[in-house]
């Protein structure tokens, strides 16, 4: 989740310079500062889960797995964000010798929170597509069954849309299969 704060305007070094001495995240966007406010037990829940399906599969594989603290930059419009789930395969690129911002996630996951889903599926998610490296992008309500899968496919993205616990979401760039059942397992939905 975020909220924008006070209009004041830095460059992308700025930001990154400043963001690094926070107590808290703060996310980059249009030169402006998005501070981060905290998750929901059941946003939480679906990213640990989430996570957890994941790493398990990826275990043997070139694959890594992170987790809401790993900062990804896109580029040539530059933002910086904290998705909630990423996954990097190969090695992973970084855009200093600090290692907390990813350059070449294959997968960004977002859980929707009521205040950010219009931003995710839309203005935040044209600022993913601008990743090379980016394969697939996820958004997860966590009010509802709802996954929403979209797939670079050659030189367009595809979507579907999951909203039933007996569905399985399958990642063909890692080859993974997450159930949604999995998914929502700890979740107690309305």
């Amino acid at each position: 989740m975020s909220t924008l704060t006070a209009q004041t305007y830095l460059t992308p070094g700025e930001y990154l310079a400043w963001e690094r001495k926070q107590p808290f995240k703060n996310e980059y966007h249009n030169g402006q500062i998005i501070a981060m406010s905290g998750a929901s037990r059941w946003h939480n829940r679906i990213t640990v889960d989430t996570t957890v399906q994941l790493s398990n599969q990826l275990m043997e594989s070139e694959c890594e797995v992170f987790a809401g603290e790993m900062r990804v930059r896109t580029s040539p419009e530059v933002s910086y964000f904290y998705p909630d789930v990423i996954v990097v395969c190969g090695e992973p690129r970084f855009e200093d010798d600090t290692f907390d911002t990813l350059l070449n996630p294959i997968i960004v996951i977002e859980v929707l929170s009521p205040s950010t889903a219009a931003f995710d599926r839309g203005e935040k998610f044209e600022h993913y597509k601008q990743l090379a490296s980016l394969q697939e992008y996820i958004l997860i309500s966590q009010d509802s069954v709802r996954v929403e899968h979209y797939r670079y496919e050659g030189t367009q993205w595809t979507h579907n849309r999951f909203q039933r616990l007996e569905d399985t979401l399958s990642l063909a760039s890692i080859e993974c299969e997450v159930p949604l059942r999995a998914i929502y397992r700890r979740v107690i939905l309305l």
